[in-house]
């Protein structure tokens, strides 16, 4: 399996995206809630912000790519939340939801719920986050985010955007299937 990281193509920060990242990291941890308490929480939060800036590296490689996610949008969580039945109580004033990335979404989910997936993709495409406990995940970890983990769980939000997802793991090289 050859993997090369992908190469920023300009002086932007790929943190550039940190606001689509923060909105479908929060969309997944409210969709798919982890374990009750704040270091379930935040245990979980760890993995799914690894998992989502990945994804974002993955989808976005180049800083041109990003700045036209920033000025066309991303689509918000509408049908997202359509899919998982979030939209029977939705709640005004949230302007973050207009921030979700579904294909974000969709990629985290998969690389959260295959081990393969997510250590090819943290190859392919470094980001600066920490991803020990998305490709690593000690006993905790996977107690914490067990509904973000498990694949029938994810299952609808994860097949969403899979067969671009391997391709584009497939394109950086990677044979793993």
């Amino acid at each position: 399996m050859t993997t090369e990281p992908i190469e920023s193509t300009g002086s932007a920060p790929f943190t550039d995206l940190s606001p689509v990242i923060h909105a479908t990291t929060r969309w997944l941890l409210s969709a798919y809630p982890p374990r009750p308490g704040f270091l379930s929480f935040r245990l979980a939060e760890e993995q799914v912000r690894a998992a989502v800036a990945i994804a974002a590296r993955l989808r976005y490689p180049t800083d041109l790519e990003a700045g036209l996610l920033l000025i066309t949008g991303t689509g918000g969580a509408g049908r997202l939340d359509w899919l998982t039945g979030s939209d029977v109580h939705p709640t005004p004033g949230e302007p973050w939801r207009a921030q979700v990335d579904e294909v974000l979404a969709s990629w985290a989910a998969a690389l959260l719920t295959d081990a393969d997936l997510a250590v090819a993709a943290t190859a392919i495409a470094p980001v600066p986050e920490d991803v020990d406990r998305l490709t690593a995940p000690d006993a905790r970890d996977l107690a914490a985010a067990a509904e973000l983990r498990h694949p029938e769980a994810m299952h609808l939000i994860s097949a969403l955007h899979l067969p671009e997802l391997t391709r584009t793991l497939a394109a950086a090289g990677f044979t793993g299937w």
